[in-house]
């Protein structure tokens, strides 16, 4: 399976982005995904998890300010981002939830917050 991740750029705090994430392969649609982020000099982390059934769970730090969903017929999983903080500046990426063994990473997609 591959993952390429989209839609990253640079907005000032305050702004909204729309991250996509689009899965190659047939098992999409029955898959959870979640989406992580990696800060300069920090680890990557969860951000949000959305399942097969769209249940959603997000990392407090983002909670109320991001959304994800998914559209299965796209194979595309989506993260929201609204009320961007200097302190959501990573590097983003989608992958199965953490207690999976991972897809190869990829390249991710860059969001800088900053005015």
């Amino acid at each position: 399976v591959q993952l390429q991740a989209s839609g990253g750029g640079l907005v000032q705090p305050g702004g909204s982005l729309r991250l996509s994430c689009t899965a190659s392969g047939s098992i999409f649609s029955a898959t959870a995904m979640s989406w992580y982020r990696q800060a300069p000099g920090k680890q990557r982390e969860r951000v949000a998890t959305i399942s097969s059934g769209r249940s959603t769970s997000y990392a407090d730090s983002v909670k109320g300010r991001f959304t994800i969903s998914r559209d299965n017929a796209k194979n595309t999983v989506y993260l929201q981002m609204n009320s961007l903080k200097p302190e959501d500046t990573a590097v983003y990426y989608c992958n199965l939830p953490p207690n999976y063994r991972p897809y190869y990473w990829g390249q991710g997609t860059l969001v800088t917050v900053s005015s």
